[in-house]
């Protein structure tokens, strides 16, 4: 299969080096043509890299992997060479502005689309790059999840039709692995922790389910086990930025997606008239 696969990140770079070992030929789309992700790993020979997304066109398969801040500015660039391929959303976030959910942006700028899914999980980029055992959830109809197989053949994927419930998982991960990073440093111990970060994460399922999402996939790889990974770890961007916060050092506000889903998230609440009292004190504790 040819991928084309948009976003020059860590990210992006991980899925395209991960899909060109997986047996595929890989087109990787760069802004500018700069390609800032895992420079110092070696780049397959499968892979080849454009700044020109009509190098794309007739790719088989689309992965998107650029940070939800770029993510409707990038798919409205592409509207001009689509070609009826699926798409998978690889981009875990929402937009901090509208609130909106990566599939919704997709839509309104790309409506021709309708083979379209999402890949969410426990997924660290040079890890995933280099091979480490890795499992995702892939949420969609048959054509794109079958297309994903083939694309990501190296990754444990687990199939679901929630992409809906797979999308609320990437946001809110981020959402409370920010906060998680942040009650390390400003907890007054353990305990309320624990208890603020369950509530947060209660009241993201609350929205998700108001949503018409599923609880179970709250408890598969793009829930409990991305949350696991993301809230737990200091390689997470988002934990780390909630410890920076804490601290008062600097960050680099839009490369932290938590930042953007914990305000996303509590503007969908109150769309839907769901209560987030934990949410918006955390908002207001960290300065967003």
């Amino acid at each position: 299969m040819v991928v084309g696969v948009f976003g020059a990140g860590a990210w992006g770079t991980a899925l395209a080096y991960l899909s060109a070992k997986s047996g595929n030929k890989v087109i990787h789309w760069g802004f500018g043509g700069i390609f800032d992700g895992l420079s110092d790993l070696e780049k397959p020979e499968n892979v080849s890299r454009t700044d020109n997304m009509d190098d794309l066109k007739n790719c088989e398969y689309w992965l998107i992997v650029t940070p939800a801040a770029f993510f409707r500015e990038t798919v409205r660039k592409m509207r001009a060479v689509y070609n009826g391929q699926p798409i998978l959303i690889c981009t875990k976030g929402m937009e901090g502005e509208t609130g909106e959910f990566m599939s919704e942006i997709l839509n309104a700028e790309l409506p021709e689309c309708k083979d379209f899914g999402v890949l969410s999980g426990p997924q660290f980029a040079r890890e995933v790059a280099t091979g480490v055992p890795t499992g995702s959830t892939i949420a969609g109809n048959n054509n794109v999840r079958a297309g994903g197989h083939i694309a990501l053949a190296n990754l444990y994927l687990q199939d679901s039709d929630d992409f809906i419930g797979a999308q609320i998982c990437g946001v809110g991960k981020n959402a409370d692995s920010l906060i998680s990073g942040y009650l390390t440093v400003k907890a007054a111990g353990e305990n309320e922790r624990a208890l603020v970060f369950t509530r947060a994460w209660n009241e993201i399922v609350d929205i998700a389910v108001e949503m018409g999402a599923s609880c179970g996939t709250f408890l598969g790889l793009c829930g409990v086990g991305d949350l696991f990974l993301s809230a737990t770890s200091t390689t997470s961007r988002n934990f780390s930025a909630g410890q920076a916060i804490a601290r008062g050092e600097p960050i680099v506000a839009h490369t932290v997606e938590g930042i953007f889903a914990l305000r996303g998230l509590i503007k969908r609440a109150e769309k839907l008239g769901v209560k987030t009292p934990v949410l918006c004190e955390m908002k207001k504790k960290m300065g967003l």
